[in-house]
């Protein structure tokens, strides 16, 4: 069965096995306007990085109405028309998701999960984030990728079969493709739980934890046995899931010799990763290891 260009998958994943390679990386899109502003800290060779946030120069001098609506310069409209609703039947349920790009021998695929009380829709917002999410749909449109956003629920079993389903869905309709999973907030608890499904892990080139938590088990996982890099972006004055914890997660991940990136944005509350992460540079250094 073919849904949206998506073929469902009902109960088992074709495993195509890919690596990544450091000359494989996103063309540029608007670059200059979603760097990070400046570094406040570098030390491991790189691999931890302390970036300046203010509030008042990254939300209030970016946005023309402030978290709600970003300057139009920040969106590409070809981004919001690319943009479709889609339904994937399962053997446990229908899941709602959004996309954009290619549902067919896409070259990559990034999957954003929500957080805790978010749906699809939220991955798809051009506007909201400082336009964070146009930026990600339109380097994977850029890059013949394929961006999915699916509802997550309240990250149940039923939710996590589901989310497995559409992952699989899509790499069997391109084997080919890198795949980045990137998990806000709560969400982590998929990140990490498809970090263990070895058919899934054995085709990431990428998780990203966007202002979520940490989980030791990572280290026993399928994706850390696949060396899966792990990029980190966290705000400093986050009150849901501590800096400390995170960066000493951090820590404990490097020191097991297992690729990890950590962003640190000094300052930045516990929405500021999603609105702030440098997609581009986040998954070309995930393409490089």
């Amino acid at each position: 069965m073919k849904l949206s260009g998506v073929c469902a998958v009902i109960g088992f994943f074709v495993i195509f096995t890919t690596s990544a390679s450091a000359q494989e990386t996103l063309r540029p899109f608007k670059d200059r306007l979603f760097a990070y502003p400046q570094t406040l800290e570098k030390r491991d060779g790189g691999n931890y990085l302390k970036v300046d946030y203010r509030e008042q120069r990254d939300i209030n001098g970016r946005d023309a109405v402030p978290e709600r609506r970003v300057k139009r310069q920040y969106v590409d409209l070809a981004g919001r028309r690319a943009t479709k609703s889609a339904q994937l039947e399962t053997s446990q349920g229908i899941l709602k998701y959004q996309f954009a790009g290619k549902t067919g021998n896409a070259k990559f695929i990034t999957i954003y999960i929500h957080g805790k009380g978010g749906n699809a829709k939220q991955g798809v917002n051009d506007y909201s984030f400082g336009g964070n999410f146009n930026r990600i749909k339109m380097l994977m449109l850029k890059n013949n990728g394929l961006y999915l956003s699916p509802d997550a629920g309240d990250f149940s079993k039923n939710d996590l079969a589901k989310i497995e389903a559409l992952i699989g869905a899509a790499a069997l309709n391109s084997p080919g493709a890198k795949i980045i999973l990137a998990c806000g907030s709560a969400g982590g608890a998929v990140c990490y739980h498809l970090a263990n499904r070895k058919n899934i892990a054995q085709r990431l080139a990428g998780i990203t934890l966007l202002g979520s938590f940490w989980n030791d088990s990572f280290f026993a996982s399928q994706a850390a046995q696949q060396r899966v890099p792990l990029y980190i972006a966290h705000g400093s004055r986050d009150t849901v899931f501590d800096i400390a914890q995170v960066e000493a997660f951090y820590a404990r991940t490097k020191s097991k010799g297992l690729p990890v990136r950590m962003v640190r944005f000094e300052s930045g509350t516990h929405g500021t990763p999603i609105r702030m992460v440098d997609w581009r540079a986040a998954i070309n250094w995930m393409l490089s290891q």
